[in-house]
C-alpha cells in the first residue's frame, strides 16, 4: 500500500468513527522500507462505571444507586482531563495518552461523607496504578493498573453528534 492510500484509509475511517473511543494522532515511521502506524488510543467521552476489579474475589459492581435510578457513575475524559462522578463525591486531574498508555495525573477530589464510600475507596486505591487502557468495540474500555488482575471497567455512553 502507498502511503496516500494509508492516510486516505485512515480519514475515512476516523470520520466514520462516531462514538467513545477512536484512534487520534497517528505518526508513520519508515523501518527497513516499512511503514508502521501507532495511534494514541483515543478515550475522549463519557463512560459509565461498570467496575473495578482488584481480583477475581475482590471486585466492585459500579452500578447506579436504586434510590437515584437516574445517577450513573462515570468517568468523562476530554483533551487533557478527566472527571469522575460518583453517587456522592467527584473525582478530577489530568491524563496524559501515548499509545495504549495511559497517566492519570494528581487529583482533587471533593470529600463528602456518604453512607457507602467503596466506590470512593476503591478509586482511590486503583487510580494512581491505572497504567494501559484498551478499548473494544468503541464501547467497552478496560484501564489496567500496573498491579496484576486489578482494572476498572468503563462502558461508553454513545451521544448524539
Amino acid at each position: 500500500m502507498t502511503r496516500k492510500t494509508i492516510l486516505s484509509v485512515a480519514s475515512a475511517l476516523t470520520i466514520l468513527t462516531a462514538s467513545c473511543g477512536r484512534n487520534k494522532e497517528n505518526k508513520e515511521t519508515a523501518d527497513n522500507q516499512h511503514q508502521e502506524t501507532v495511534a494514541n488510543v483515543d478515550v475522549r467521552g463519557q463512560w459509565y462505571l461498570e467496575s473495578i476489579v482488584f481480583s477475581d474475589s475482590d471486585y466492585i459492581r459500579v452500578r447506579p444507586d436504586v434510590r437515584l435510578s437516574s445517577i450513573h457513575q462515570y468517568i468523562v475524559f476530554e483533551d487533557s482531563t478527566y472527571f469522575i462522578r460518583t453517587n456522592c463525591n467527584s473525582i478530577s486531574g489530568t491524563y496524559t495518552v501515548k499509545g495504549d498508555s495511559i497517566i492519570l495525573g494528581d487529583g482533587a477530589m471533593t470529600e463528602m461523607a456518604c453512607d457507602d464510600m467503596s466506590v470512593e475507596d476503591a478509586l482511590r486505591r486503583i487510580l494512581p496504578n491505572i497504567a494501559t487502557v484498551y478499548i473494544q468495540n468503541d464501547s467497552i474500555a478496560r484501564l489496567d493498573s500496573r498491579n496484576p488482575s486489578e482494572y476498572i471497567v468503563p462502558i461508553c455512553v454513545i451521544e448524539s453528534r
